[in-house]
């Protein structure tokens, strides 16, 4: 019988040594180029990674609740989840957020809500991530508000904003302004954090997403990078020397199941990345060749049926994160296929990390599978695919071009649709879904959002717009709108209009009478 890997590679029943492997040129020390066995050189012998769960629903009284529960039961950085309205740039009032306010994250509509979010959360103590793309860059200056109100200086804060808008055109579509005008407002927030944030992450690139949709771990790894070659390229054409933003660029995978090639693809890529940032870019700095990133378990891969079994699935999803050398990592909660996690849920996810940092003995050594005989022949052929599809990405033009041709959003859905295919079949075994079923699933009662919240933030909104100064509000915006049809950076206006308490709606709206919004082209 044989077995092919999820990039289509034939696996050898017996893996022999590599003629011509050179590990000083394949592998490296840890934390030397070309990275592939890992950033740093000690990894996670002195301290583990980050456990950094992902949550947010409901209102922002109800996510501060959640939040301190984690911390409590020992997460070490926050996950901020927002809702759909939020993460498209229009108030919980929007004619548009109906029906979805709170559903899928936080409703975040001025610093009132972040204000509350945050509650009694010492912000220059934990590290927040802050899963938002078009309008990253409010949301971000709302926690540098926030963080200043409770008396931190900007230079304490750590975290991360997603901020991956090429992405949201290929595979998420929560998208806000044209492409090009994205990449303005990417390289405006490379340029202020540099500036007044320079130990916050300015940008996520991210694959995850687009593996949820379909894509195999070379397509999710090349088009990952081919993304992140854009955003340098903007910022480089910006005027940004590279070694002053580069090492503060991130990452975001998602770990599937199949252990062994997801270990070779975290390693791949940061053997290419390192090899893009000095060869194609000439950055110096060890930093800017280091791929960072943060990884989460495989949401798609988690089932409805027989819940319980996604705590194995989650398990292996997260050995596999670790031993691939994750800076990061987000568990999933095993009920995340049914609705939003509950409390006993997300407490049994982050367990599952707990358990393998404190009880297992993978934290000892610094990548273990080096030289494994399977492990480096994997990555050798993860590392030439995704090659090979970047090298098809530069024939379009670069991302951006491929995309508004729609090449690697037609490349994820033809390799979606053949998971869905070998699924429906069951040549692909799903375990107590498409094999080893039930006659009668159990019981489950999830956690259920509040279906008042929608009202309960259109109140406190209109209160707000009853209570803060308007003009000052008119003349932060007009100050905004003037910087986004120049050339000035838009954040700083952007800061004084919030601080003034304009809504994160009124701000994304000001930019999109400036810049417009994206349509897709009729090949997508």
């Amino acid at each position: 019988m044989s077995h092919r890997s999820e990039s289509g590679f034939e696996f050898a029943p017996v893996y022999e040594p590599l003629d011509g492997f050179d590990p000083a040129v394949k592998l490296g020390e840890p934390g030397q180029f070309p990275y592939t066995r890992g950033v740093y050189p000690t990894m996670y012998t002195q301290r583990p990674w980050t456990m950094r769960q992902y949550a947010g629903f409901g209102t922002a009284a109800e996510s501060n609740q959640r939040y301190h529960q984690l911390i409590d039961h020992g997460t070490m950085g926050l996950s901020v989840a927002f809702d759909l309205p939020t993460q498209m740039g229009y108030d919980s009032d929007a004619t548009i957020a109906h029906g979805e306010v709170g559903k899928v994250g936080v409703a975040i509509d001025s610093i009132d809500d972040m204000r509350v979010l945050f509650d009694k959360i010492p912000l220059d103590q934990v590290s927040t991530s802050m899963t938002i793309n078009a309008p990253g860059s409010v949301l971000l200056l709302l926690y540098q508000l926030v963080a200043e109100e409770q008396g931190v200086s900007a230079d304490k804060l750590t975290g991360t904003i997603q901020n991956d808008v090429l992405k949201e055109y290929i595979a998420r579509g929560t998208y806000i302004y044209p492409p090009k005008e994205s990449l303005r407002l990417i390289s405006d927030i490379f340029a202020y954090c540099q500036t007044e944030l320079p130990r916050w992450n300015t940008i996520s690139i991210s694959g995850y997403h687009m593996a949820e949709a379909g894509a195999t771990p070379a397509q999710e790894i090349a088009f990952t990078l081919a993304n992140g070659i854009e955003y340098v390229r903007a910022a480089v054409a910006s005027g940004l020397d590279v070694d002053e933003f580069a090492p503060r660029l991130s990452f975001f995978f998602v770990a599937r199941t199949t252990l062994l090639e997801e270990v070779a693809k975290f390693r791949a890529a940061r053997r290419i990345w390192s090899r893009v940032m000095r060869d194609t870019f000439g950055a110096k700095n060890p930093k800017s060749l280091m791929l960072r990133f943060h990884t989460q378990t495989a949401g798609v891969q988690l089932t409805a049926q027989q819940p319980e079994v996604n705590l194995v699935r989650v398990a292996i999803q997260g050995l596999a994160a670790v031993l691939g050398g994750t800076q990061s990592l987000h568990t999933n909660s095993y009920d995340e296929a049914i609705a939003l996690p509950t409390e006993k849920a997300a407490r049994l996810a982050l367990r599952t990390q707990q358990v393998l940092a404190y009880e297992t003995d993978i934290t000892a050594t610094v990548d273990p599978f080096a030289g494994s005989y399977v492990v480096e022949s994997l990555t050798d052929e993860v590392e030439a695919a995704a090659v090979e599809l970047m090298d098809q990405v530069e024939e379009y033009g670069g991302a951006v071009a491929a995309i508004e041709k729609g090449f690697q959003k037609q490349e994820i859905e033809r390799s979606a649709y053949q998971i869905a295919q070998e699924i429906d079949s069951a040549e692909r075994v799903v375990v107590g879904m498409n094999k080893f079923k039930i006659a009668e699933e159990e019981p489950y009662e999830p956690l259920r959002v509040d279906p008042t919240i929608e009202a309960q933030q259109t109140a406190r909104l209109a209160e707000l717009r009853a209570t803060r100064d308007q003009a000052a509000v008119d003349e932060a915006l007009a100050a905004l709108k003037k910087a986004a049809q120049g050339n000035d950076n838009c954040l700083y206006p952007m800061k004084d209009a919030l601080k003034a308490r304009a809504t994160v709606g009124e701000v994304c709206n000001t930019l999109r009478d400036v810049w417009g919004v994206y349509v897709p082209a009729d090949t997508f």
